[in-house]
């Protein structure tokens, strides 16, 4: 009489534990580099404040450049098309109350800026913000 030797059952189910593992980390990547995607790679410095509010939301950047040069989220545009570029952008689905930030450098004149938010604001932008970076004194 021959003895019967056990087999080990077969592995019929596909193993999805890797898979989702992987999955989540790519997830994370995203969510992470996201919000540097949308803004312009033009050199800002900054202005100093106290606060930081709206880093979170959903907006639409507005880079000035200590050059004068101008960029819509990741767009370089000339002073002319940034009216019908910002409109054209708040009129996408889903971005009429969308918020819009301008990021200029330090050295921008101030009248550039306050030009800038008019024509954003005249283009329909009803919620405009000036992006700052945290001071160190307002960290406490």
């Amino acid at each position: 009489m021959r003895s019967r030797v056990p087999r080990p059952e077969l592995i019929t189910r596909v193993n999805v534990t890797p898979i989702i593992d992987v999955a989540l980390v790519l997830v994370i990547i995203l969510l992470v580099t996201a919000p540097m995607m949308s803004v312009s790679d033009l050199p800002v410095d900054l202005p100093a404040a106290r606060t930081r509010e709206a880093e979170d939301e959903r907006n639409l950047s507005i880079t000035i450049a200590a050059s004068g040069q101008l960029a819509v989220d990741e767009d370089a545009v000339v002073a002319e098309s940034l009216k019908p570029m910002i409109e054209r952008r708040l009129a996408e689905p889903g971005n009429r109350e969308i918020l819009v930030v301008v990021r200029a450098d330090t050295s921008v004149a101030f009248s550039v800026i306050r030009n800038t938010l008019e024509v954003a604001r005249s283009a329909g932008a009803q919620r405009i913000a000036i992006a700052t970076r945290q001071s160190a004194e307002g960290a406490r």
